[in-house]
């Protein structure tokens, strides 16, 4: 670890699909946390880490702030409002296509009780002329006091960079929490049921609304060198469990042959996996469940 060495944590927040996870997936060059074109995919504070030989950033990619429909819903804002008071830097996700509505004001709201810097980082300015995005920049600035205001396009690595340069020339020194080679905190389980879940919901689209969760049963290395792994994706109606299976199993084969690429790649090892689907009704307003798929309210 070099002289004058930086860490810290970076908060990310922001509104549902405002490219949160895309923008961390794309920092870490790797896929930790489950993107989707669904808003509200991230349930849980997600630490991705990111080390240099100058610094280590490591990032909460918390859950979408949204109004809470149910426990899961109550637990995913908490968790993210939570996270506000737990770093030494805010990044403020907002999507440059969208207009600036309650949610976000929520969020400014949050941002002005707590004493962290923050940035506002404006998301998908590719998809915006750039005479609209210094509209929204004057807009927000008059809504908060920013620390910095930076454009980029998480999906494409626009200003990414110059993102990062910012978010290091803020940090003070510090250790070295973590592995350089480490990507994440979470367990392997963590990430793999994710990795399911997120081809459920890319290969169900509409017809499975965010009423699923998916939890790791056995997942152990054979004498061959494969990883086999037993995952069980839990639905709330019956139809919901006919929807994911398919016509003869095809949809279940499908999102495991996906989710098996990306799982793969991320173990650098052979992977063998067996999906089953599972009816839990209303198991997002169930407390039991909740702890037992992972949503922990204890911790927060």
């Amino acid at each position: 670890m070099s002289e004058g060495f930086k860490s810290g944590f970076v908060a990310l927040v922001g509104r549902p699909n405002a490219g949160k996870s895309t923008l961390m997936n794309f920092v870490l060059e790797e896929k930790i946390a489950i993107m989707s074109d669904k808003p509200q995919t991230t349930r849980n504070k997600v630490q991705g880490v990111h080390t240099t030989d100058e610094a280590q950033v490591i990032f909460i990619d918390t859950p979408g702030i949204h109004k809470p429909k149910h426990k899961l819903g109550d637990f995913m804002v908490q968790s993210a409002v939570q996270s506000l008071q737990e770093v030494d830097l805010i990044l403020f996700l907002v999507d440059a296509s969208e207009s600036y509505g309650p949610g976000e004001e929520f969020i400014v709201n949050k941002l002005k009780e707590t004493s962290t810097p923050a940035f506002l980082v404006i998301n998908k300015i590719d998809q915006i002329h750039p005479d609209q995005l210094i509209e929204k920049i004057d807009k927000y600035r008059t809504r908060a006091d920013f620390a910095e205001v930076v454009p980029v396009s998480a999906l494409q690595g626009n200003n990414v960079d110059t993102l990062m340069e910012q978010i290091i020339h803020y940090m003070d020194e510090g250790p070295q929490f973590y592995p350089e080679d480490q990507l994440t905190d979470h367990p392997e389980r963590f990430v793999v049921s994710e990795l399911v879940r997120e081809k459920v919901l890319h290969l169900t689209q509409d017809e499975i609304p965010h009423s699923i969760a998916v939890y790791v049963e056995d997942m152990k290395e054979r004498e061959e060198g494969a990883v086999y792994i037993s995952a069980v994706i839990v639905v709330e109606r019956s139809s919901q469990k006919g929807i994911i299976i398919g016509k003869q199993g095809s949809m279940l084969k499908e999102i495991g042959k996906r989710a098996r690429q990306d799982i793969e790649a991320l173990l650098a090892s052979k992977v063998h996996i067996d999906l089953f689907v599972k009816v839990q009704k209303d198991w997002r307003n169930s407390r039991y469940q909740l702890n037992e798929y992972g949503y922990n309210e204890e911790e927060y």
